[in-house]
């Protein structure tokens, strides 16, 4: 009782699954996907190997052979809901005769939406028709998809969880993982709202390359750091300039604001957005 979406973005390699239900913790159960070889959403009643199982045919196969060969082996396949995309933009959808009503899919470009105990077809029409007209990151698209889908009725028996998973090759933390979304709202009556609140909250934490302007870390902005850190407890030292104790007083700090993918001090700049972050933050009464 769940509905879905799963896509590609051929020109950035990102692949990820939007998904909402009326059940605690779907982000568990349905959404699939892996860099380099596609997505997969499992749903209705769900046949959790088809996850795993489709992740590892993509390697080989286009969305429509690996749905095939799933639901050639799985005698439950009228219960079953699946959507699938390849990372070439191949997308495949399954809706067996015995979901729960309203149950359907459709196919778009580089998108799969299904969902069953909906209020009507419009959701799913919502979702493809706002995913095809959205543009930005992979992820963006998603939770705009996810989130018209909601709006034009979602699972007709309430709200309760939501979540994004999107991925892509060396475009995780730090250069060193494929993961560049995985969000869940496991049991919320506001689980869209929650979801928006998190995104929000992992795009100042974890940015998409160009998205604010780099500042060299000089002059006043170096003076403003180096406030922030002594500020917040950490030895800035007596020397001007880059001593190491102010290097080592910064690296501290921003390590523990958690904002180290937004300041490079290697080349000694931070981008705009952490900055106006940490100034706003400072700016904050502190709570007695």
């Amino acid at each position: 009782m769940t509905f879905s979406i799963v896509a590609v973005d051929p020109a950035t390699g990102d692949v990820g699954v939007a998904v909402a239900s009326k059940f605690l913790a779907v982000g568990n159960i349905v959404p699939w996907a892996q860099a380099g070889r596609g997505a997969v959403a499992t749903q209705a009643l769900c046949n959790a190997t088809f996850g795993p199982d489709g992740l590892a045919l993509l390697a080989d196969l286009p969305a429509a052979t690996v749905l095939e060969e799933l639901l050639s082996n799985d005698r439950g396949r009228e219960r079953r809901q699946v959507g699938i995309v390849d990372s070439y933009g191949g997308a495949a959808s399954h809706t067996g005769a015995g979901c729960q009503p309203w149950a359907g899919h459709r196919t778009g470009a580089g998108c799969a939406c299904q969902g069953n105990c909906l209020t009507g077809p419009e959701v799913i029409n919502e979702m493809v028709t706002t995913f095809e007209g959205s543009d930005g990151p992979l992820a963006d698209r998603l939770f705009a998809a996810l989130l018209a889908g909601d709006r034009a009725g979602g699972d007709r028996r309430g709200r309760q969880s939501a979540a994004i998973k999107v991925f892509r090759k060396g475009a995780g933390y730090q250069g060193l993982g494929d993961t560049v979304m995985d969000l869940r709202v496991d049991d919320d009556p506001q689980p869209m709202v929650e979801l928006a609140r998190l995104i929000g909250i992992h795009k100042l934490f974890f940015p998409t390359p160009g998205d604010s302007e780099r500042l060299q870390i000089e002059g006043a902005v170096l003076a403003e750091l180096r406030t922030f850190a002594r500020e917040s407890g950490h030895p800035v030292g007596d020397a001007g300039g880059w001593a190491p104790d102010l290097r080592a007083a910064i690296d501290a700090f921003i390590g523990t604001e958690n904002l180290e993918e937004r300041v490079d001090l290697d080349a000694r700049t931070i981008d705009a957005i952490a900055l106006d972050y940490l100034r706003a933050k400072q700016a904050r009464p502190a709570k007695s």
